[in-house]
């Protein structure tokens, strides 16, 4: 399928979008003796071959993209990624996540390089379509906040906070699996959501193996929530929330290749068990439901989580990023293999409107609150209700201030 083309979708959902990418050769490649290039890219049709020298043909895999090794972020971006960012805003969920061996670009994809701009990685390049989306100039209000964390040895890591405390899974009827206390924080512009992913970025586990000099010992979760107020032609207000996760797997290792000893063996046989869930999910997705099968979204944190993303309420992309080498055959064909399972998972996204548990809505009932206070026998909030909210109002993004304001001149008049 050609880049930037929808993926498959019909009344019983709508397909993940599935592409690869082919970073190039590293210096250990180009200088290990009877390496040689196995892949071929076809950015046009959106194929990609696999074929050793022991073979006669190549295997080929047809996906929603292709791209080659001399293919940029921007690209990508542009040809499939900008289409689920941009869904966000008018209250849809969408995640894009890069998976494959360690080595093989998913951080490069994800996160890129801060300086040149052009290598920027999907997670920057999302902030400004976020803010500059055409939606939110249609809104009465809006309110964006964001949240990090990282899953290391299967304990969930709140990074925006003070010396990245664990925080713990929860379940919520309405807004499912969440994380319970992690760091919400709001952002009222590109540069607010810039410095928090470096903050992230600076505090997440890293490490070096024979592969990769820095590998990453934890997969990231980058979250912007996206609320949004429009009044209708008779004056009725209604709120929408998208959210969009950008997840960072740590790659798949074999410690015969790494080279890992000691801490680095565990975390890389954490990560593979892991990995080894999302594997399960994805296989029971597209196998056992067919025969109404238990779907083991429980295995792991990183497959709760994940769990709307793959077969349920979210727009999902996911990246397949693999290496050009024939010294990476086997762990490229299982990528090419796993990612052409996933594309087979439907999920069934929809606009969130006129949930009961937002920011925007409790903000609103605390003003309420602080009113009746006021009309109640000419009873005053305090001063320090007043004080705390403005400043929320403040920090959550301004849309309220007004308000308060209002509220501190009545109370003026009634001291009056």
């Amino acid at each position: 399928m050609a880049p930037g083309t929808s993926s498959t979708s019909s009344k019983d959902g709508e397909s993940i979008k599935v592409i690869v990418r082919c970073r190039p050769m590293n210096e250990k490649e180009k200088n290990t003796k009877g390496t040689e290039v196995i892949i071929e890219t076809d950015t046009d049709k959106g194929t990609c071959g696999i074929k050793n020298k022991e073979e006669k043909s190549a295997k080929d895999f047809t996906y929603d993209g292709s791209y080659g090794t001399k293919s940029t972020t921007s690209e990508l971006y542009d040809d499939v990624g900008y289409i689920s960012v941009a869904s966000v805003p008018e209250g849809y969920n969408a995640t894009v996540f890069a998976y494959g061996q360690t080595g093989c670009g998913k951080s490069y994809t994800m996160q890129g390089i801060p300086d040149p701009p052009t290598n920027h990685g999907f997670i920057p390049r999302s902030f400004a379509d976020i803010f500059e989306s055409p939606h939110l100039t249609k809104c009465s209000k809006f309110l964006i906040y964001s949240s990090y964390l990282e899953i290391y040895n299967e304990e969930i890591r709140d990074l925006l906070a003070t010396n990245k405390p664990v925080r713990s899974l929860s379940e919520h009827p309405s807004k499912g699996v969440y994380v319970k206390d992690l760091t919400m924080s709001p952002c009222t512009e590109v540069q607010q959501c810039m410095e928090l992913m470096e903050k992230g970025v600076s505090v997440r586990a890293t490490g070096s193996t024979q592969m990769n000099a820095q590998s990453s010992r934890s997969h990231s979760i980058f979250t912007i929530y996206v609320e949004t107020e429009v009044t209708d032609d008779k004056g009725g207000k209604h709120v929408k929330v998208g959210k969009l996760n950008l997840v960072d797997l740590a790659g798949s290792e074999r410690q015969g290749k790494t080279g890992a000893t000691g801490e680095r063996l565990r975390e890389g046989a954490k990560i593979n068990l892991s990995l080894s869930a999302l594997g399960n999910v994805i296989n029971a997705l597209v196998d056992g439901r067919k025969k109404g099968g238990h779907i083991p979204y429980r295995d792991s944190k990183l497959t709760r989580l994940l769990q709307d993303s793959l077969g349920g309420n979210t727009k999902t992309l996911m990246i397949a990023c693999i290496s050009p080498s024939s010294d990476s055959y086997e762990e490229t064909l299982s990528t090419l293999r796993y990612a052409d399972r996933a594309k087979q998972i439907k999920n069934k996204p929809k606009i969130n409107e006129d949930p009961k548990d937002t920011i925007m809505r409790q903000m609103q009932e605390e003003i309420e609150r602080l009113k009746m206070m006021l009309s109640n026998k000419g009873q005053s909030p305090h001063d320090t209700d007043l004080n705390a909210l403005q400043q929320r109002a403040e920090d959550e993004g301004k849309i309220e201030k007004e308000k308060v304001e209002e509220m501190k001149k009545e109370k003026e008049k009634m001291k009056n």
